[in-house]
């Protein structure tokens, strides 16, 4: 029993050496000094590693600002290498002439007429309906109140062409008197002696010259008559046709045709 006792109390004791604390090493304080010179250190290593990577975020931009300049160009290029479409404007349709013009009538070098066509002639500003004639020689204008006179030594002549219609006082025109021309009549009457102006025609599309006699044709079916000469080398007649190069609506007639 003393035994035990005895063992008891040497256990005791060496658990009690055991739970013995131990003493704590202390840590150095810092000092004023010593603690701002860290925070400068570690602000110093923050703003470089900030600038390094402000470095290649610069760096990075203009690599990818010289990419965009670069495909810029090439864009620019293929744009100036293709074929630009140019778009036409659509052809403004023209109004029809007062003369209904028809396809060019041509035989050999000579234009073709009807026996009947619409005349212009320039001097009058008027269209004539006109009967062309290859059995006359000459050509024939309708004109009233024909009077001769002279103007500084030249033999003029003043008439009257019914440019407003049979039906309406004409209109007065002069012209110098290129010639005289007789043309023969029946034997009771004798030759006729006519004066001669010289006149610009227009005929469709084709333009002429001629020397008209003045006469009234005022019995007559038309009023302007083209003979043989006006065709000379120009024409050639088609009796089965008429207005082959149109009809004018506003014609000088003196018959209904």
């Amino acid at each position: 029993m003393f035994k035990q006792l005895i063992a008891l109390s040497v256990a005791t004791a060496l658990v009690s050496g055991c739970a013995i604390p131990q003493p704590v090493p202390k840590v150095p304080s810092l000092t004023n000094a010593e603690l701002i010179t860290g925070l400068a250190d570690s602000q110093a290593k923050i703003i470089d590693a900030f600038e390094a990577q402000c470095t290649k975020n610069d760096m990075a931009m203009a690599a990818m600002t010289a990419e965009m300049n670069q495909l810029k160009s090439q864009v620019g290029a293929s744009m100036a290498q293709k074929p630009k479409t140019i778009y036409m404007p659509a052809p403004v349709q023209k109004v029809a002439p007062i003369i209904q013009q028809c396809p060019e009538s041509l035989t050999g070098e000579k234009f073709l007429l009807g026996e009947l066509e619409s005349v212009y002639i320039d001097e009058v500003k008027t269209q004539f309906a006109t009967r062309i004639d290859t059995g006359a020689e000459s050509s024939s204008l309708d004109a009233r109140n024909i009077v001769l006179f002279e103007r500084n030594g030249v033999e003029w002549v003043r008439f009257d062409v019914m440019t407003n219609g049979p039906d309406q006082p004409g209109n007065t025109y002069e012209s110098k008197v290129e010639r005289f021309v007789r043309i023969k009549q029946d034997a009771s009457t004798g030759d006729d002696r006519r004066p001669v102006i010289h006149a610009h025609l227009k005929i469709g599309k084709y333009s002429a010259e001629t020397d008209l006699n003045l006469t009234d044709r005022s019995h007559l079916d038309f009023p302007l008559l083209l003979g043989r000469k006006f065709m000379k080398d120009i024409a050639i007649v088609d009796v089965g046709q008429t207005y082959i190069h149109g009809k004018a609506n506003n014609q000088v007639t003196t018959v209904i045709k």
